[in-house]
């Protein structure tokens, strides 16, 4: 038991630790008056759009909490008996507690995005300030922004599991937090997606391909919307995806310790041993966030294996600790190291895959801003192919991980796997999360008018933000599938079911509805960054042609940035609701129409099916994104070429591919997976 309290002490010090890098980042110099008036804008406009969305979702999670408490604590849970539950006596086994864990979970989310948020719209101001002083400084600020989020998630999350499971030790009361981080984050990446894509696809093609505008240049009307929503897309939604599967891997991992294990206690080495490994990986995480350093004359390469320096070490440091618990604990088998190396060695695969597909380092990159020379068509053409391409490694990654971890551990070890996968997320989503703040620098710098060497500098640490988004995409999508699988295991377990047998046709139904879901799921969202960004364009035109002065950037004259803000924020907030109702109502009327067979082979068939899409639809936008910033290093003619139009194409069309339907993949596997366990008993 003292473990779970040194676990707990793990989680406790990374959030003091993001509490006094939020200090630091802080105290750094936000800047002249105009640098301080744009980041104004942004962070106004960022924080209305949170408040809105919690505001709509509060509702929906008190829905949520009062079918839990009704349909599983007062029907499932009351009817078993669960000693764990019972810590005194004066606590019934009866009791809303799934509902509670459901509360703990969402607020949980809610608060880790609202943190991640507030210093990412600080950190922006104080990132182009640093840029003047030099490309270290600059680097230091954005990616401590980035490590408040990476270890506010971690910690909120490691403390809230242990917690929950120290005071209830019932898997099935904790896949409430993980129910919970969900819900939060499919209405945070979807909502995030949409808002973010709308404004970008606006600010691009009038902005750039209409009137001839450059990058983030303060005459677009859309420019503000743009920056506010890379945090809101990129900070809040992908810190929320990870928070769940961050949760939900060690929830699935407990779960399985729990079901298969011969001895059900709550301090079993078996089911402790994913909350000790996080809490190890989190001090890795916080030692490797101190190392990361450059140089002044830094290039691409060098900026990049700045943040590889720190990722590399924490996850030796991760392996050393956990090496070092399981041969201590002599009632551990030392494979499960290996499945934790697994794990990483997994996560570190499709990372690197990414980013030979979506960096214009390489080739596949340079093929598709070749093909741009030939027009539209090719530049779309390529991108698809390549898209389609990049689904063979991970591929191959996920399923030689899989077949590893069962061979050495069993179903246990695919839950271990991935929380090896996520023990280092301190820092892995730190330098995911610090993109938006070093893109959004960038975009100040622009706009305030700078010193171009100022631009370099944030234009430096954006190329290298894009390489990390890209990755950070593909190793969300890997933790995503290994978590889904996980807790798909679990639900095996609860409802007693062996295996799911495709020869039955119930199965085979289940299997085909969900491969259907995922494209479902995409075409709802790219339907709504069409319609939201059709609204941002007709605004964009408007404010060219209604405010005299404004394309040809007169004195005085300024857009208005908070009309094109508010169209994004309500196109997308709307549209998040339908997504969210599909991905929590299926599994239930799968499980309870056709069976719990059925369910399983629908579980699985959103896996397989779901995971190559988002790979797809990531990798295909990341490398159409990266294909058009090759051509602007004065490639194939360089700016204002027809190549370059094309490619800026190219990167409008993957922009939603990457970030808006690509991710919420991620959270529609995770959600349907953890609803699927909560929810099992009543299909039996």
């Amino acid at each position: 038991m003292t473990e779970l309290y040194i676990a707990i002490g793990a989680g406790v010090l990374a959030l003091l630790v993001a509490a006094f890098l939020f200090r630091l980042v802080t105290n750094q110099p936000s800047g002249g008056h105009a640098v301080q008036e744009i980041g104004a804008l942004i962070q106004e406009g960022a924080m209305a759009f949170l408040r809105r969305e919690y505001t709509i979702l509060a509702g929906f999670v008190v829905i949520i909490f009062i079918v839990l408490a009704v349909l599983i604590d007062f029907n499932v849970t009351g009817n078993s008996t669960i000693e764990n539950l019972i810590s005194d006596g004066n606590l019934s086994v009866t009791g809303p507690w799934t509902a509670i864990a459901y509360l703990a979970g969402a607020i949980g989310s809610a608060l880790a995005g609202y943190i991640g948020m507030n210093i990412a719209v600080r950190g922006n101001t104080r990132t182009a300030t640093a840029a003047e002083s030099g490309l270290n400084p600059a680097l230091r600020v954005a990616f401590n922004s980035g490590a408040v989020m990476g270890l506010t998630v971690v910690g909120i999350g490691i403390v809230g599991v242990t917690a929950l499971w120290l005071i209830f030790g019932n898997p099935s009361v904790i896949a409430g937090f993980g129910f919970g981080a969900s819900s939060i984050a499919l209405f945070a990446r979807v909502g995030g997606g949409i808002y973010t894509k709308a404004a970008d696809v606006g600010a691009d093609l009038v902005g750039k391909v209409e009137a001839g505008l450059p990058e983030d240049d303060p005459r677009n009307p859309a420019v503000i919307a743009d920056n506010v929503g890379d945090n809101v897309g990129d900070v809040a939604g992908m810190g929320a995806d990870l928070f769940e599967s961050y949760a939900g891997s060690i929830i699935a991992t407990i779960a399985l310790a729990w079901t298969v294990g011969t001895v059900q206690e709550v301090d079993a080495p078996m089911v402790i041993l994913p909350m000790i490994l996080a809490g190890i990986g989190i001090v890795s995480s916080i030692i490797g966030t101190a190392i990361v350093r450059t140089k002044d004359d830094a290039t691409m390469g060098s900026l990049l294996w700045s943040l590889r320096y720190g990722i590399f070490g924490a996850g030796i440091l991760a392996l050393i600790g956990s090496g070092v618990y399981i041969e201590v604990t002599k009632s551990l088998e030392f494979e499960l190291f290996w499945v934790i190396l697994t794990g990483l060695v997994v996560g570190q695969i499709i990372g690197t895959a990414t980013e030979y597909f979506t960096s214009y380092e390489f080739a596949p990159v340079k093929w598709i801003a070749q093909q741009s020379q030939t027009g539209h068509p090719s530049t779309i053409i390529a991108g698809i192919a390549i898209g389609l391409y990049s689904t063979v490694i991970p591929t191959i990654a996920i399923g030689a991980g899989i077949w590893i971890a069962y061979e050495l551990a069993d179903l246990y070890g695919i839950g271990l796997a991935a929380v090896g996968m996520l023990s280092t997320l301190g820092i892995t989503l730190a330098t995911d999360a610090y993109g938006p703040v070093a893109d959004n620098a960038g975009g100040i710098a622009e706009q305030a008018g700078l010193d171009p060497e100022v631009r370099e500098r944030t234009d430096s640490l954006d190329a290298l933000g894009n390489t990390t988004a890209a990755t950070g995409k593909g190793f969300a999508i890997g933790s995503a599938v290994l978590t889904a699988m996980a807790l798909m295991a679990a639900y095996g377990q609860v409802t007693n079911i062996d295996s799911f047998n495709l020869l039955q046709h119930k199965v085979l139904i289940g299997a085909l509805i969900g491969a259907l879901l995922p494209f479902v799921f995409a075409g709802l969202t790219m339907q709504a960054v069409g319609i939201a960004a059709g609204h941002m364009i007709e605004e964009v035109r408007r404010q060219f042609r209604e405010i005299p002065g404004l394309r040809e950037g007169a004195p005085g004259v300024r857009p208005d940035a908070a009309r094109a803000v508010d169209i994004s924020t309500r196109g997308s907030l709307k549209a998040m609701i339908l997504p969210g109702i599909i991905a929590i109502a299926a599994p239930i009327l799968v499980g309870r129409l056709i069976s719990p067979e059925a369910l399983g082979g629908m579980l699985a068939g959103s896996i397989i099916a779901g995971f190559l899409l988002a790979i797809f639809m990531a990798n295909a936008g990341g490398a159409w994104d990266n294909a058009k910033k090759y051509i602007e290093l004065g490639n194939f003619g360089g700016k204002g070429s027809d190549p370059h139009a094309a490619a800026v194409t190219g990167d409008t069309v993957g922009d939603p591919f990457k970030d808006t339907s690509g991710p919420a993949i991620n959270i529609l596997l995770k959600l349907m997976a953890v609803v699927s366990l909560i929810f099992g008993p009543l299909f039996i």
